[in-house]
């Protein structure tokens, strides 16, 4: 879907990132900005454009005509048919200057060949500007943020793209239920494994990761992506906090600090290490050598308990730090449960009815998928 160039920490990887969402969110279609770029592709006219503050970029401008009237699509288009970059204010409602002469500077790298598409690269590289290079012949969008390209497509290429990550997504979401039905029998049992656990959080975070590259065509697709938000979001219903539950149960050390940084290490690795189990079990506190499949481990309850219907986290959290695992809580008495905090008789009795309608489902599907 795009061709992206960027700085090689992940930090700065993130920033254009987000950067790069942030500028397809302004001219996606249904924006006043698409319209007017959609004009000049139309027309043939090509143009450069410069989304950001005049004042910061000035120092790369020779001539040009000030304009400072609020933008509209027609006017884009008028202003197009001239000569040189157009330069609209950073959130694009006005026009500030149009037939302007761009002098970036030239002993910055590009790889670009055509002089409007280098010079674009080259302005993105030295201003915090957003730059749209519209090809004439080509009849080609192109995005530059930070050095970083990013080619706009059509809407029905967009549209096949996002589908088909959608039916993938499906997929992964089968295969996650799949290995999660499985872990939760385990538990229930007293016999999981890390293997198990890491098997788990590998899918769910492949699961986070293709949600994601969806989540970038729905921006593109502005107002046309409606359908496909929703079935992305029906997709990914619990996945998050089921994630992050999963996180709190099996981190060797847990601390908000530790759980915190569990995730954030999980989001930044990049796919080769989400598939070495070493690497994951590390992240979690684990030696990355230990053999997963023979390590047993045993969950505190916070995945399990998740899945009772309107139980509040803070209660999940007290219970948890009350009986101290899964295990102590299903042995705990009935006058116990009841005494902790947030707990009571009524709610004592929800969870024991939750729990074994859990354990008697999870026998029901763990049948069914063998």
């Amino acid at each position: 879907m795009a061709r992206q160039s960027g700085g090689d920490s992940a930090d700065s990887a993130i920033r254009q990132e987000t950067r790069i969402v942030r500028a397809l969110e302004m001219v996606a279609p249904g924006t006043a900005l698409r319209e007017g770029i959609d004009n000049v592709v139309h027309a043939r006219t090509g143009a450069l454009i410069v989304v950001g503050d005049p004042e910061e970029i000035s120092f790369m401008f020779s001539g040009g005509i000030r304009l400072d009237i609020d933008y509209s699509p027609a006017f884009l288009y008028q202003v197009a048919k001239m000569d040189g970059a157009i330069i609209l204010n950073a959130n694009a409602t006005k026009i500030a200057m149009a037939n302007v002469q761009l002098l970036p500077d030239p002993t910055i790298l590009s790889l670009e060949t055509g002089t409007r598409h280098r010079t674009a690269e080259r302005v993105s590289k030295q201003s915090d500007s957003l730059v749209i290079a519209v090809s004439q012949r080509r009849e080609i969008v192109s995005l530059y943020v930070e050095g970083a390209k990013y080619i706009l497509e059509d809407i029905p290429t967009v549209l096949a793209k996002a589908n088909q990550a959608l039916a993938t997504l499906d997929k992964y979401r089968l295969r996650l239920d799949q290995v999660s039905t499985r872990l939760t029998a385990l538990e229930f049992e007293g016999g999981a494994t890390l293997h198990d656990v890491l098997t788990v959080l590998q899918r769910s975070e492949l699961v986070t990761r293709m949600a994601a590259e969806i989540e970038s065509y729905i921006v593109e697709l502005g107002a046309e992506g409606r359908l496909i938000e929703m079935q992305l979001e029906e997709t990914l219903y619990g996945t998050a906090a089921d994630k992050a539950a999963l996180v709190h149960d099996y981190l060797v050390d847990e601390s908000d600090d530790n759980f915190a940084l569990a995730l954030e290490q999980l989001g930044r690795i990049d796919h080769q290490d989400l598939l070495d189990f070493g690497r994951l079990a590390e992240l979690l506190g684990y030696d990355r050598k230990v053999n997963t499949i023979d390590h047993p481990v045993s969950p505190r309850g916070y995945r399990i308990l998740g899945f009772i219907p309107r139980l509040p986290k803070l209660v999940v959290a007290n219970i948890v730090a009350s009986t101290g695992g899964l295990e102590e809580l299903l042995a705990v008495g009935d006058a116990q449960l009841e005494s902790i905090e947030g707990v009571g008789e009524m709610r004592a009795k929800e969870i024991r009815e939750g729990l074994r309608r859990l354990q008697e489902l999870n026998l029901v599907d763990r049948y069914t998928q063998s």
